[in-house]
C-alpha cells in the first residue's frame, strides 16, 4: 500500500524495530500495459544494498532477477547498477521520503517470469494457469469481452513497452491496416498453411526479394514464431504487395483481403510444390442447377469456392437468422421461378415452372465462412451494418448440407464446367442483398474450376465435423471500424486474442459476446444499442487425426528456414545495438554565429553520453565547418536558449567530463540548446555562471538621436539598480553620475529605472532583458521622462519600420533627402513658407499634442463614450529608421524587436473589416486572395490578459498613446456606425469638410533613394523609406506625392508579398501596422477610388479552351452601377487594352468562384442590390456567339458535353437554357444537341474545378451515370445555380476495346493533357478504394488496373 500524503511515511512498528533510518521504494512496472498502473511498496533499511533490492522486487513481482532494470521516476531515468553493493543511501536514495523507481525492460527484452518455462510461441511450456483480460476494443462496463460499441486503440508509451508473456507475437498497425494483421495471425495460427510455406524455397537468383510475397510472409512467419519482439512490423510485406504508404491509409473487407491474397500467392506458386496449395486447404465445390418442375429435366453446373457467404438478415426482412446453421439452410434453400422469372425449359421446348438452388458437393479442408453484416438500406440509400446475433458453434457438423445424390448425374440433365464468364455465379438470387455497382464484386468468392481438379476423396467426405479455430471480429460501423482475431492455439487448444500489437489469453466465453446483438443488461432499449463489435469471418478446420497437422518444431525446420532463422536473428541483435546506441545518445539544437558570415547557423549535435565535452566541440566544429576559419582551441560548447537568446552557463574545467552528465542525462527533448562560441585568439572566453541574467544594452545619443548596437552585459537579479548602473560604467565606459537606463520589458512598454536600492527582479528583469541606457549631462535629466526627449526618441525607434517602395517609371524620383514631412502637415506641423521646424521642435510639439489630446480621451471615455476606445492590438517585427548621420552603418545594426500596435479606435468598424476579410460572404475571391486579405486586427493585447488598457512609462494607457495621435483628425465628425463611409469598399480620403485626413496627423517619415533591391530593375526607382507604422495610408501616400510625381489621389499602393503577388491598399483609414520591416511596396499610377467604389478583376472564360480562364483587366463597379452601365463602360476598355471588339448584347458578365462560372448576371441588376460586390472582387466575361438567351433569373445556364464511347472522344461545351429545373427538359434539350433518342440518352454531372477534366479511360465508369431523379435540384445532383457541368452519352453506344499498347499510348497522351491543365490523372471516387496485389510490386498501378 503506498501512504498517503498527509501519513507518515515509516510506520512507527518498522521504525522501533531498527535505529537505522529507512528508505521507503515504490516501484512502478512499465513493462507491461496490465501493470502499468500498478505499484508495489517496499521499505527497507537504508543500509540495504542496491543488489538486495534487485532480489527484493524480483521476488515481489515474480520476475527472476537480473532480467529486468530499475531506473530512478524523478525524469532522468538514471539506472540503478545491479551488480554495485553500494547501500541505497549512497545510491542517492533518500531516507524519510519516497524514492520512485521504474521497472523496465534489460537490453530491449522483456522480463523473464519465475514460472516462464519458454519463450516461443510453439512450445508446448506455454503457462495457461495465467488469464489474462481480453486485448480487444475495451468495454464500458470494465468486464472482459467485447465492447458495445466500438473504442478505437490508443497505445500509450507505456504500452508500446509491453511484451506479451503467452509467447506469442503482435503485429503493428501501419495505419489502418489491422484487417491485414488479422488474416496474418490466422493464416500463421494455420499449421497446414505455415509448414507449407515453410518448404517452400525462395532462389534469390530468379526473384527479387522485396517484391516476392510468399518470401516475405515466410520471413514474417519466422519472426512470429522466434522474435523476442513484442510486435513486427508488416512494412516488408505490404511492400511485396506493390503498396505504397498510402495504402496503408485504406481501410478494406478482411474477406477481399483473403480473396485477392490466395489469388496472389497461385499466380507466385505456379509450378512449385505449392502450386495447388490454395485448392488443396481452402476449396470447395458445388452445383447450382436449375430444375423443371413439369419434366424434371435438370441444367446444372460445378463451381468451385473458397468461402461461404452467408446473409444475416434475409432480403426484406426484419427478421436475423439466429445461428450460422440456419443461414447454411437459407443458402441451400432453393427458390422457384415462376410467372415472369420462367425458366425455359429445353426439354418442354418452352417457359415452365423451374427450382433453382445450390448443393454442396464437397467441404473443404479450411472452411470458411463469411457473414454478410454489411448491407444496403434503400431507405436510408446509406451502407449500414447489420449487428443482430447470430450464434456460431465451436463444432460444426456440415454433413446435413452435402448433396450425396449428386456424385452421379441423371443422363437426362445438362451439364456445363464453370468457365471465366461464370466466375462469381455461385450464388442464388435471394443472397443477392448486397448493393453491387459496376465496380463493386460480390462478397463471395468463386473461382473456376478446371478438369485437373481432383475429384472429392470419399473417405474424407463421411467425415463432416469441423472445429472452430479462428474468429476475425469487426468493430465498428458500415463506415469504418476496427479488425482483432480471436484464434485458439492447435498446440494447447488455448484461445487467444491478436489485436494488433496486443496479444493476450482470452476464454471461450469470450468468443460468445463476438456473436452480436444486444447484451442481456442494456434493458428495454437493448435493440437500439445492438454491440458494434461481433464476428465477421469464421474459419474451421476438419477434425481429421490422419490429416491434422502440428507446427514445424525449430529442429524440424528445412535448412533454409533454419538459414533465414540465423539471419533474422543476427540482424534483431544488430537492431538492438543500434537501438541502445540511440538511447544513450543526447540529441540537441547546435548553434554557431559564424565568424566571417557573422550569421547565426542552426544544426543537430547527436552526442554519445560517454563522450567528453572536449570530443563534443570536436564534433560540433565539424558539423559547423569552421575548418580553416577559425582553429579549433579557439571553440567552446555554451548552455544556450535561443528562444531568450540567453547564454545560461559555460563549462569551465569540465572538458574532460561525459557529456551525459553534463547535460543532465539523456532526454527526449532538452529545454535547452548548445551554442558553439568561437573567439580571437588574442582573447579570453567569458565566465557565463548559472544564475545569471543577460542584459543587452543600448546606449543612446540624444545630439545625434542615434541608437548603438548592443553591448551584452551579464548581471544578477539580486544586484541593485545603483550596482547596475556601476557595473555598465565599467563595461562600456560610461560615467554612472547622469546615467538613465530605461527597460524595455514587453513590446514598447518602456519604464525608467529610478530607485537606486531596488533589485533587477523587482524591477521586472528575466532570462534576456533589454535596456536603452544615456549619461550625458543635458536639461533633458530634468524633464519627467514622458516629456523628455529620451521618450520621445524610443518611441519613435519603436514604432518606425523601413520600407521598400518601387516608384513609377516616369515618377520624378528623390527631390532630397527629407527626414520630416515633404510638405506642411495640418495641426502638427506649422504652414510657414520659410524655413521648416526642426525634429526636436516638431517632436517636442506632436508630444505635447499627444498628452493633451490622450488626457481629453480619457475624460471623454470616463464619461461614458466606449465606442471611441479600442482593444485590437497587432505585433509586427520592426527596426530602428536609418539616421540622417548614419545611414550606411545602422542597417546592420537594426535589431528586430516585437511591438504592440493599436487600431484606430475612430475608424476600425466591423463592415470594413469585413469586407477584407470575407468579401461580404461572396465566394468570387480566390482561397489565396482570400488569406492575403484577411488582415483584421487582433482584439487581444499580449501584455495583459484581461485585456485591460496596457499601463506605460508616461501615465498613458497603450490605446491612448496612437487614438491621440489621431483623434484631432475627427474632431468635431459626428461618430455613427452605419456612414456611407463604412459601407464603401473603400475609404473616402477627404472627411465631410472637404479637409485631407492625412492632414490631420503628424507621424515620422523619412525617405531616400535607394539601388541593389532584390527583384527591382536597375531603370526602375526604388525608395528606402523609414516610417512610423501608425501613420495611416491617407497620410502615407500624400508624404510620396513629391517622389511620384502626382497628387495622391491619381496613383494606388499596392503591397507585394513573398510569392510576388500584388494587392492593392485601398482602406485609406487604416494605418501601416500590418506591415513590417523590409515590406514592399509598388506605386502605380491610375486613379484612386472614390467612395462606394470597388475595384474589379475582369476574367474572361474560354470554355473550350486549354485554360478556360484568362485575365483581361481591372475595371472599377460602384454600388447603385447597373450590370448594363458597367458593360457599357467596359466595352472601350476591353477595345484598347485587350483588342476586343465587343457590342453590348454579345457578351456578359457572371459570378466567378475560383475557377468556376456561376449565376449570369441580367443587364438589369444593381449591383449592391441584387449581386453582392465588394473589394478585389472577380467576375468572368464570357463572348457571346448569338444574343442572350438569359433573360429571368427563373431561368438555368448549364454547359453540356457528349461523351462518345466508341471514339473514346468528348465533344465541345454547348450551352443549354432551361426554363425550369425539370430533368426532363434537360434531357430534350441534350437530344435537340445530339442525334441521341430520350429513351438512350443517359447523364451524369461532372466533378471538381471547372472545366471537371476527366480521363476518357475513366468516365464511362467512373462518373454516376443516370441518376434516378426528376428534378435538378435534389441529390445527387444539387444543381440550383447556373455554370454546372452535364455530360450525357447513348447508352446505346459500345465501349471501345483497346489492346495494351493502345492503353498505354492513350494513358500517356491523357496524362499529359490532364496535367496541363492541373488537374489529377486520375479521379479518387467517394466509394472505397478497391484492394489489389501486384505481382510485379511495380507502383503504377495505373498500368496494374485492368
Amino acid at each position: 500500500m503506498v501512504p498517503g500524503e498527509d501519513s507518515p511515511l515509516v510506520p512507527k512498528e518498522i521504525e522501533n524495530a531498527a535505529d537505522e533510518p529507512r528508505v521507503l521504494c515504490i516501484v512502478q512496472d512499465t513493462t507491461s500495459c496490465r501493470s502499468i498502473n500498478e505499484r508495489i511498496t517496499l521499505n527497507l533499511p537504508a543500509s540495504t544494498s542496491v543488489r538486495q533490492l534487485y532480489e527484493d522486487v524480483a521476488s515481489k513481482v515474480g520476475y527472476v532477477s537480473g532480467t529486468f532494470s530499475l531506473k530512478f521516476g524523478n525524469g532522468d531515468m538514471t539506472e540503478l547498477d545491479a551488480t554495485r553493493d553500494r547501500s541505497l543511501l549512497g545510491a542517492g536514495f533518500e531516507a524519510g521520503k519516497k524514492n520512485f523507481l521504474h521497472l523496465t525492460d534489460k537490453n530491449g527484452e522483456q522480463p523473464q517470469l519465475t514460472s516462464d518455462e519458454s519463450g516461443t510461441a510453439d512450445s508446448s511450456g506455454l503457462d495457461d494457469s495465467t488469464q489474462e483480460k481480453f486485448i480487444g476494443p475495451l468495454p464500458r462496463d470494465g468486464t472482459v469481452g467485447c465492447t458495445s460499441d466500438y473504442v478505437s486503440q490508443n497505445y500509450s508509451y507505456s504500452s508500446l513497452l509491453s511484451k506479451s508473456d503467452t509467447g506469442y507475437v503482435g503485429l503493428v498497425n501501419q495505419a489502418m491496416t489491422c484487417y491485414l494483421n488479422s488474416l496474418l495471425q490466422t493464416l500463421f495460427m494455420t499449421p497446414e498453411f505455415r509448414n507449407a510455406l515453410y518448404k517452400w524455397a525462395f532462389e534469390e537468383s530468379e526473384e527479387d526479394p522485396v517484391t516476392s510475397i510468399p518470401y516475405q510472409l515466410q520471413r514474417l512467419f519466422v519472426l512470429l514464431q522466434t522474435s523476442k519482439k513484442r510486435a513486427i512490423e508488416t512494412t516488408d510485406v505490404t511492400r511485396s504487395f506493390g503498396w505504397d504508404s498510402s495504402e496503408a491509409w485504406q481501410q478494406h473487407d478482411v474477406q477481399e483481403l483473403c480473396r485477392v491474397m490466395f489469388d496472389a500467392l497461385e499466380q507466385k506458386w505456379k509450378q512449385t510444390e505449392q502450386a495447388d496449395l490454395i485448392n488443396q486447404l481452402y476449396q470447395g465445390k458445388l452445383k447450382d442447377y436449375v430444375r423443371c418442375l413439369e419434366c424434371g429435366y435438370e441444367s446444372w453446373r460445378i463451381d468451385t469456392f473458397l468461402d461461404i457467404p452467408l446473409v444475416i438478415r434475409p432480403y426484406g426482412s426484419n427478421t436475423a437468422f439466429g445461428s450460422v446453421e440456419e443461414a447454411l439452410h437459407a443458402f441451400i434453400q432453393p427458390e422457384t421461378l415462376d410467372g415472369q422469372n420462367q425458366y425455359f425449359c429445353e426439354r418442354c421446348k418452352k417457359k415452365c415452372d423451374a427450382r433453382k438452388g445450390l448443393r454442396f458437393l464437397h467441404f473443404p479442408y479450411l472452411l470458411t465462412l463469411q457473414l454478410k453484416r454489411f448491407d444496403f438500406d434503400y431507405t436510408s440509400m446509406h451502407r449500414i451494418k447489420l449487428n443482430d446475433r447470430m450464434t456460431f458453434p465451436e463444432e460444426l457438423d456440415m454433413s446435413p448440407f452435402i448433396d450425396v445424390e449428386d456424385e452421379k448425374s441423371p443422363q437426362t440433365e445438362s451439364c456445363t464446367d464453370s468457365g471465366a464468364e461464370n466466375e462469381g455465379s455461385c450464388h442464388s438470387d435471394q443472397m443477392s442483398n448486397d448493393f453491387c455497382t459496376d465496380d463493386t464484386l460480390d462478397e463471395g468468392i468463386c473461382l473456376e474450376s478446371s478438369n485437373s481438379v481432383d475429384k472429392p476423396n470419399k473417405s474424407l467426405e463421411k467425415n463432416s465435423l469441423y472445429e472452430l479455430f479462428s474468429v476475425m471480429v469487426h468493430s465498428g460501423s458500415a463506415a469504418g471500424g476496427h479488425y482483432y482475431a480471436c484464434i485458439k492455439s492447435f498446440s494447447d487448444d488455448q484461445w487467444y486474442s491478436f489485436n494488433d500489437q496486443h496479444v493476450s489469453r482470452i476464454t471461450p466465453e469470450d468468443i460468445k459476446k463476438t456473436y452480436g446483438g444486444s447484451t442481456a443488461n442494456r434493458g428495454y432499449y437493448s435493440s437500439a444499442f445492438a454491440s458494434s463489435t461481433n464476428a465477421y469471418m469464421l474459419m474451421y478446420r476438419l477434425k481429421n487425426p490422419a490429416r491434422n497437422a502440428k507446427f514445424l518444431e525449430a529442429s524440424e525446420f528445412p535448412d533454409h528456414i533454419k538459414h533465414l532463422v540465423q539471419k533474422e536473428k543476427e540482424q534483431e541483435e544488430e537492431e538492438k545495438r543500434q537501438r541502445e546506441i540511440e538511447r544513450n545518445t543526447c540529441k540537441l539544437k547546435l548553434f554557431c554565429m559564424n565568424p566571417l558570415k557573422q550569421t547565426l547557423t542552426e544544426n543537430k549535435l547527436e552526442v554519445h553520453k560517454d563522450k567528453t565535452m572536449k570530443e563534443a566541440v570536436e564534433m560540433a566544429y565539424k558539423i559547423m565547418d569552421l575548418e580553416g576559419v577559425v582553429p579549433l582551441d579557439c571553440c567552446r560548447l555554451v548552455k544556450y536558449d535561443e528562444f531568450h537568446d540567453y547564454l545560461e552557463r559555460s563549462y569551465e574545467d569540465e572538458e574532460d567530463r561525459p557529456m551525459g552528465l553534463l547535460l543532465g542525462g539523456v532526454k527526449s527533448s532538452y529545454m535547452f540548446d548548445l551554442l558553439l562560441e568561437t573567439k580571437r585568439p588574442d582573447q579570453v572566453f567569458q565566465l557565463y555562471k548559472p544564475g545569471e541574467v543577460m542584459v543587452k544594452v543600448y546606449v543612446v545619443n540624444l545630439k545625434t538621436e542615434s541608437i548603438a548596437p548592443p553591448v551584452s552585459v551579464r548581471a544578477y537579479l539580486s544586484q541593485t539598480i545603483q550596482e547596475f548602473m556601476d557595473l555598465i560604467a565599467k563595461s562600456i565606459d560610461l560615467p554612472p553620475e547622469h546615467m538613465r537606463i530605461v527597460l524595455e520589458r514587453c513590446y514598447n512598454d518602456l519604464r525608467l529605472l529610478s530607485v537606486p536600492n531596488k533589485t533587477l527582479k523587482a524591477e521586472g528583469f528575466f532570462r534576456s532583458n533589454k535596456v536603452f541606457v544615456e549619461s550625458s549631462d543635458s536639461i533633458d535629466h530634468q524633464l519627467k521622462f514622458p516629456d523628455s526627449h529620451l521618450w520621445k526618441l524610443l518611441d519613435r525607434h519603436a514604432n518606425t519600420i523601413r520600407l521598400y517602395v518601387s516608384l513609377p517609371e516616369h515618377a520624378p524620383g528623390a527631390p532630397a533627402k527629407r527626414s520630416t514631412c515633404p510638405k506642411p502637415c495640418g495641426d502638427f506641423c506649422e504652414r510657414s513658407k520659410g524655413s521648416t521646424k526642426s525634429v526636436d521642435a516638431i517632436l517636442e510639439e506632436s508630444t505635447e499634442k499627444l498628452k493633451s489630446l490622450s488626457l481629453q480621451q480619457q475624460e471623454e471615455s470616463g464619461n461614458g463614450d466606449s465606442s471611441k476606445s479600442t482593444e485590437g492590438s497587432d505585433f509586427e517585427n520592426i527596426d530602428s529608421p536609418l539616421n540622417e548621420a548614419d545611414s550606411s552603418g545602422s542597417a546592420d545594426n537594426r535589431e528586430l524587436e516585437n511591438r504592440i500596435l493599436t487600431a484606430d479606435p475612430e475608424n476600425n468598424f466591423p463592415s470594413e473589416e469585413r469586407s477584407d476579410s470575407d468579401l461580404n460572404n461572396d465566394r468570387s475571391t480566390s482561397s489565396v486572395d482570400s488569406d492575403i486579405l484577411s488582415s483584421s486586427h487582433s482584439s487581444d493585447t499580449l501584455c495583459n490578459a484581461d485585456n485591460a488598457p496596457v499601463p506605460l512609462a508616461n501615465g498613458l494607457d497603450s490605446h491612448s498613446i496612437t487614438s491621440s495621435r489621431r483623434s484631432k483628425a475627427n474632431e468635431g465628425k459626428k461618430e455613427t456606425w452605419d456612414t456611407a463611409e463604412e459601407d464603401s469598399g473603400t475609404d473616402s480620403e477627404y472627411d465631410d469638410s472637404g479637409k485631407s485626413r492625412g492632414e490631420a496627423q503628424y507621424m515620422y517619415f523619412k525617405a531616400e533613394m535607394h539601388s541593389g533591391m532584390e527583384g527591382i530593375g536597375e531603370a526602375q526607382k526604388c525608395l528606402l523609406v523609414n516610417v512610423d507604422k501608425r501613420i495611416t495610408l491617407s497620410a502615407f501616400k500624400q508624404q510620396l506625392e513629391p517622389f511620384v510625381g502626382v497628387s495622391s489621389s491619381q496613383f494606388k499602393v499596392f503591397r507585394v508579398y513573398a510569392s510576388n503577388q500584388e494587392f492593392e491598399s485601398v482602406r485609406l483609414n487604416e494605418t501601416l501596422s500590418s506591415f513590417s520591416d523590409d515590406h514592399k511596396i509598388t506605386i502605380r499610377l491610375g486613379r484612386a477610388l472614390k467612395k462606394g467604389e470597388y475595384r474589379v478583376k475582369i476574367f474572361q472564360l474560354l470554355v473550350n479552351e486549354p485554360e478556360p480562364c484568362k485575365f483581361l483587366l481591372d475595371a472599377v463597379f460602384a454600388k447603385g452601377m447597373s450590370v448594363r452601365r458597367s458593360k457599357e463602360d467596359l466595352i472601350p476598355q476591353l477595345r484598347e487594352q485587350c483588342g476586343l471588339e465587343l457590342s453590348i448584347d454579345r457578351f456578359r458578365l457572371r459570378k466567378k468562384t475560383w475557377k468556376n462560372p456561376g449565376t449570369v448576371f441580367l443587364d438589369y441588376h444593381v449591383y449592391e442590390n441584387e449581386i453582392s460586390i465588394s473589394s478585389n472582387w472577380e467576375v468572368f466575361l464570357e463572348v457571346l456567339e448569338e444574343s442572350e438567351k438569359m433573360k429571368s433569373m427563373s431561368q438555368l445556364s448549364l454547359l453540356t458535353k457528349q461523351w462518345r464511347p466508341s471514339q473514346l472522344k468528348l465533344d465541345p461545351f454547348h450551352e443549354v437554357v432551361l426554363e425550369t429545373n425539370s430533368v426532363t427538359e434537360l434531357k430534350e434539350k441534350m437530344c435537340e444537341l445530339s442525334d441521341v433518342t430520350l429513351e438512350n440518352l443517359e447523364f451524369a454531372k461532372g466533378r471538381g474545378t471547372f472545366p471537371c477534366d476527366i480521363s476518357v479511360l475513366e468516365i464511362h465508369q467512373e462518373l454516376d451515370w443516370n441518376p434516378k431523379v426528376s428534378t435538378l435540384n435534389a441529390w445527387p445532383l444539387y444543381i440550383s445555380d447556373d455554370g454546372a457541368v452535364i455530360f450525357y452519352r447513348d447508352k446505346t453506344e459500345e465501349l471501345a476495346e483497346l489492346t495494351d499498347e493502345q492503353r498505354n499510348e492513350l494513358m500517356k497522351k491523357e496524362s499529359s493533357r490532364l496535367q496541363k491543365t492541373g488537374h489529377r490523372v486520375t479521379y479518387s471516387p467517394r466509394k472505397e478504394k478497391a484492394l489489389k496485389i501486384y505481382l510485379d510490386g511495380a507502383s503504377n498501378k495505373d498500368a496494374a488496373q485492368d
